[in-house]
């Protein structure tokens, strides 16, 4: 790979250039901040950078979305501190599901067998009722079933069968996951 021969190609950012800069240096930073712990104010910051956000959403500090409008959170949903939401291209996560402490969601990813190092976005689906345990690392492409479990610092490169729980580097199915009733 030659990186001086690298482009986006077709990618773009699908922002326009004021509205990224705005993000970047204004409401990122106070939404990723430590010291505003206060999730409906970060709802409000991620909605009006056009992200679709459900009800009783809880963020937590340091949390940090790279394109907002290319974020969808059902209701209900669990972002821990410092998870990291990587989605140049769109990240797309159902109702009542736990993204804990620190998981990084990423969607892109280069060609490293073309000399011009190509990105390659691919989005992430998170089905409902799912837990993405602290540390755990989910690339581009990859599904997680209905009320799957990735559990501590596992990797998913593959997408994940429903109510299967998931261990390992790369992420390996160990046991079906029980039914709860409320």
């Amino acid at each position: 790979m030659y990186l001086d021969r690298y482009t986006l190609g077709t990618y773009t950012p699908g922002a326009p250039v004021w509205k990224q800069l705005l993000w970047y240096f204004l409401a990122e930073p106070l939404f990723r901040c430590h010291w505003l712990p206060i999730s409906q104010l970060k709802v409000w910051i991620l909605r009006s950078f056009g992200a679709t956000v459900g009800r009783s959403v809880c963020i937590k500090p340091g949390v940090r979305v790279k394109f907002p409008w290319r974020l969808t959170v059902g209701d209900c949903v669990w972002i821990g501190e410092n998870a990291w939401l990587d989605n140049v291209a769109p990240i797309a996560i159902e109702s009542h599901v736990c993204i804990s402490q620190g998981v990084y969601l990423c969607t892109g990813n280069h060609d490293w067998s073309a000399s011009d190092f190509k990105l390659i976005p691919a989005p992430i689906h998170i089905e409902q009722s799912s837990w993405i345990a602290a540390r755990a690392t989910i690339g581009p492409g990859v599904t997680v079933g209905k009320g799957a479990v990735l559990s501590l610092g596992s990797v998913a490169g593959r997408s994940l069968q429903p109510m299967t729980i998931y261990a390992g580097n790369p992420a390996q199915p160990i046991k079906q996951r029980a039914i709860c009733d409320r």
